[in-house]
């Protein structure tokens, strides 16, 4: 059974514990073997299909395999793009599935991805604690650095690359030379490099990267933030902005880009009904934009999981967790209401979600739109969101650390997640003596828990065993 094998989670509401368990059957059911031809070594996770493997899908999909206690391994489809890499440095989009070999798309000729490598291995670290890895991929990582740099690097300081390399699909950027989204995704990269070079006790790694990171910073906030509108926007190739808001400019968020004063108008637009704040958050355009849909239109008002995401994690570096968990609980009950429609007919999982109703987005002038069973999406959701941000927990193996956070009092919990060879279980659980969490460990480690509604933060060192604490005694 797939439930012995990857942890469990407990969530007062049953329907997000059977989504959780379900999508990791799913994975079981495409977990496909690489071939002789298309020289994958080891396995990956396929989808209904599957033409190419595609390095940004394979980024995502490496963040939900961390949770799966190594039974389905992340690394092979990382490895297979660093496997990969030419000369240059270069490390393409896509390669046919088929065999291999590079697949160039008409409107990203030189197949640039979402440069975002050093935000995954940075994870893997702290899920799975490989120092040595980290040690043998930095050279990969800062050859393809050098490559983007090479090639997409202009004068300004600011990158430009195809409106296509950044993922948002039929959204109107025929204006744009210098993307948002994919200026904050490099600043990601070099903060995330900057601080692998922490990890590796490379100094000279560490500041080389971190002065990267700010240069970008410093470019994106003196020429991409319009004052008026609090907001981030696209350059054409004259430096003008393009005023065409789209939810690719909350990757500033998760690359730490605006100070508090602007980051608090900047998320209010998330927070706004008129503006990305649907029902269903965050549509790829904002609600007052006249390419906007209701039903989708593919990416013009289409919800796709991996942006949820990603406004997820960049709110949380800004406190806004409780804003953040919010978001991503109702995320879920749109895809579980997807799944299981009114009226009885059947459902399925998909791409992209509507904005203000439950189904699919539609999508005429896309080919192979949406994509029903397409896991890199929405497992991201279902089981990186659900553990990270729905029941609240961060953990760190290298550092011994789990930290809980918690918006209020609820029966939620962990069982059986795998820190290398430490099987840990935290479960919250109302008893007639009050609120009390039950931990079992078999070996030491440092547990922190917030009670955001109670203000209550504690850390302590959990023993091997059981044991249990309550939250009253805090």
């Amino acid at each position: 059974m797939i439930k012995d094998i990857v942890p469990s989670v407990h969530f007062y509401d049953q329907d997000f514990v059977d989504m959780y368990d379900r999508t990791w059957v799913w994975i079981d059911e495409f977990w496909t073997q690489g071939t002789k031809e298309n020289g994958f070594s080891g396995n990956y996770l396929s989808y209904p299909n599957q033409t190419t493997f595609n390095q940004f899908y394979s980024c995502l999909t490496a963040l939900f395999l961390v949770y799966s206690n190594q039974a389905y391994s992340p690394y092979p489809i990382i490895d297979f793009f660093y496997s990969k890499q030419e000369e240059s440095g270069a490390i393409r989009s896509d390669y046919s599935i088929k065999d291999g070999k590079i697949y160039l798309p008409k409107d990203n000729p030189e197949g640039v991805a979402p440069p975002i490598f050093a935000y995954v291995e940075h994870g893997f670290y702290h899920k799975i604690g490989n120092k040595k890895r980290l040690k043998d991929i930095v050279p990969i990582l800062e050859g393809h650095f050098a490559w983007l740099k090479e090639n997409f690097l202009r004068e300004n300081g600011l990158y430009s690359v195809p409106p296509a390399a950044c993922m948002l699909g039929n959204v109107d950027r025929s204006k744009v030379y210098y993307p948002v989204d994919f200026n904050a995704q490099l600043a990601v990269n070099a903060l995330y490099l900057s601080a692998i070079g922490d990890i590796l006790n490379d100094k000279e790694l560490s500041f080389r990267y971190k002065r990267l990171y700010f240069s970008l910073k410093t470019r994106i906030n003196s020429m991409m933030w319009s004052a008026e509108d609090q907001f981030y926007y696209d350059l054409d190739a004259k430096e003008n902005q393009v005023r065409k808001k789209h939810i690719g400019s909350y990757w500033t968020l998760l690359a730490e880009i605006p100070n508090e004063e602007r980051a608090d108008g900047f998320i209010a637009h998330l927070k706004d009904p008129g503006e990305f704040g649907t029902e269903n958050p965050f549509p790829t355009i904002p609600v007052s934009d006249k390419d906007f849909s209701e039903d989708g239109d593919g990416y013009n008002g289409g919800v796709f999981p991996f942006n949820t995401y990603v406004v997820v994690k960049g709110l949380e570096q800004y406190n806004e967790f409780e804003f953040a968990r919010e978001c991503a609980i109702r995320h879920l009950y749109f895809i579980l209401d997807t799944l299981h429609p009114e009226g009885g007919e059947g459902g399925d999982i998909w791409e992209a979600y509507l904005p203000n109703r439950e189904g699919p987005s539609k999508g005429k002038t896309l080919e192979n739109f949406p994509r029903p069973k397409f896991l890199p999406m929405v497992a991201i959701v279902t089981i990186t969101l659900m553990i990270e941000d729905i029941i609240g927990l961060v953990i760190s193996l290298p550092r011994k650390t789990v930290d809980w956070t918690m918006t209020s009092l609820e029966v939620m919990g962990i069982e059986g997640l795998s820190l290398k060879r430490n099987m840990i279980t935290i479960l919250s659980n109302r008893q007639a003596r009050g609120w009390e969490i039950r931990l079992e460990s078999e070996k030491l480690y440092y547990f922190t828990i917030e009670i955001l509604g109670e203000n209550k933060k504690k850390t302590l060192p959990i023993p091997s065993g059981k044991c249990s604490m309550l939250i009253d005694k805090l």
